[in-house]
């Protein structure tokens, strides 16, 4: 038994004649009668009435007829869906981001891609990039954007941004006015750092011990506006990447004399299956990248001036 079968058996049950049934199918009359013949055959019943000029179902021809419309009536409302979902007209994508890129690339990502995709749901968790890498390799994120030092073999990645780190100083702090500042002479200071599952935390604390001290850590937070908040009232110091700390007007951002730099990019496990939807986000943010690095190309920096 085979689906056409199924279908020709319906469409002659629906018409009452084979030579019709085999036209809407756009088979032969031989094709359909054959097939009706095997599902006769198989069932080891009789569907039709073949008695009479017309043909008519039998009281077990009408139960069958019942029980396989459901089933083909689900089976094409399953292969119309499908078909949604290839189309791009359907689906959901679970994309996870950390704090940082969130706050400058998630706006720009959820307007861009919904201009794109209206009907494609980004559903974004919001984690460290740790957290965020073993989300993806445990295959509970499709996507994720994570920090790109040290990659993950089981993921695939596409490199997004790089970013360079820089203090966010109180206003009235003694170093606020200088062109930079290094972490040794902040030593001492109260700081406001991410997470333990950040990685950016880890490169502040590896580069503290690398000149002889362990920071006074007062808060730790993964919500960048309470940092910033903090910050501008003098409680402490905090790290963010430049394009964060540049823009603010409540406190000082002083780019760091040490020059780290955080790159972030899109990444995906290897070995998981990658939905039409989650492709199409894969190509919208190839795209960007290279739309925001042909603009950062064209764009003058401060030593050009």
């Amino acid at each position: 038994m085979d689906l056409r079968q199924l279908e020709y058996f319906q469409m002659v049950a629906k018409l009452n004649n084979i030579t019709r049934a085999a036209e809407q199918m756009h088979v032969s009359q031989s094709t359909v009668t054959l097939a009706i013949q095997k599902l006769e055959d198989e069932l080891d019943i009789q569907l039709f009435d073949r008695s009479q000029k017309q043909l008519s179902l039998t009281a077990e021809g009408h139960v069958f007829l019942h029980k396989i419309s459901d089933v083909l009536n689900l089976l094409h409302d399953a292969v119309a869906e499908i078909n949604s979902y290839r189309q791009l007209q359907k689906g959901t994508i679970k994309v996870g981001i950390p704090p940082m890129p969130s706050s400058v690339l998630l706006p720009e990502i959820l307007a861009g891609f919904k201009e794109l995709y209206p009907n494609l749901q980004l559903s974004i968790v919001e984690e460290g990039s740790f957290d965020i890498r073993q989300l993806l390799e445990r295959g509970e994120l499709d996507l994720g954007i994570v920090n790109l030092y040290h990659p993950s073999p089981l993921l695939e990645s596409l490199p997004i941004t790089k970013e360079r780190i820089a203090a966010c100083l109180p206003l009235n702090h003694p170093l606020a006015g200088n062109a930079t500042v290094s972490l040794a002479e902040l030593k001492g200071e109260p700081f406001i750092l991410f997470k333990e599952s950040s990685y950016h935390r880890k490169l502040i604390l590896e580069q503290c011990k690398e000149y002889g001290f362990t920071p006074n850590i007062i808060l730790t937070s993964d919500q960048i506006e309470t940092m910033k908040g903090l910050v501008a009232k003098g409680i402490g110091i905090c790290f963010l990447i430049e394009t964060i700390a540049f823009k603010n007007k409540d406190f000082a951002g002083i780019p760091l004399a040490e020059t780290l730099h955080i790159e972030f990019g899109l990444a995906w496990k290897k070995d998981k299956y990658l939905s039409r939807a989650s492709q199409a986000f894969i190509k919208f943010m190839t795209e960007l990248n290279d739309r925001r690095n042909a603009t950062s190309a064209t764009t003058p920096t401060a030593e050009d001036h």
